[in-house]
């Protein structure tokens, strides 16, 4: 009988986790050379050439070398990319809730800009427009 055994099923799965981890290692060294901005493009070259043609020990130069603050630049991406997020986020769903729009419209009361009836019509129409989501971007 050829057929496969549970250790040849065994080794050929520890072979392919250990491809797949050598190939995301690779992926993750050579991006973070290209993300770094303090390295020259002849830094850049050489670390390419250096893991293409010795992988083994280019990679672990490397991690010794360099590891410690790849966690450090993918933290300062990461927070880039967030505050970068929020930012739009804060500008898409606007600034004005309707508490504010509220104060805005007796401020306008106070100073004489708007009657009683037009501000009792504009809160009313502001309430109105807020508790039926209207005033909420999706």
């Amino acid at each position: 009988m050829d057929g496969y055994s549970f250790g040849d099923v065994i080794l050929g799965t520890l072979w392919f986790m250990l491809v797949f981890a050598w190939i995301w290692l690779m992926i993750s060294i050579l991006t973070d050379v290209f993300r770094d901005h303090q390295v020259s493009g002849w830094g850049k070259a050489g670390w390419t050439v250096f893991l293409i043609v010795l992988p083994w020990l280019g990679a672990l130069v490397y991690l010794i070398t360099r590891g410690p603050s790849m966690n450090a630049r993918a933290r300062e991406r990461a927070m880039a990319h967030e505050a970068e997020v929020r930012e739009f986020v804060r500008s898409a769903a606007g600034t004005a809730s309707p508490a504010d729009e509220l104060g805005k419209l007796a401020d306008l009361q106070r100073r004489g800009i708007l009657t009683e009836s037009e501000y009792q019509r504009a809160k009313t129409a502001l309430l109105e427009q807020s508790h039926n989501g209207a005033g909420v971007r999706r």
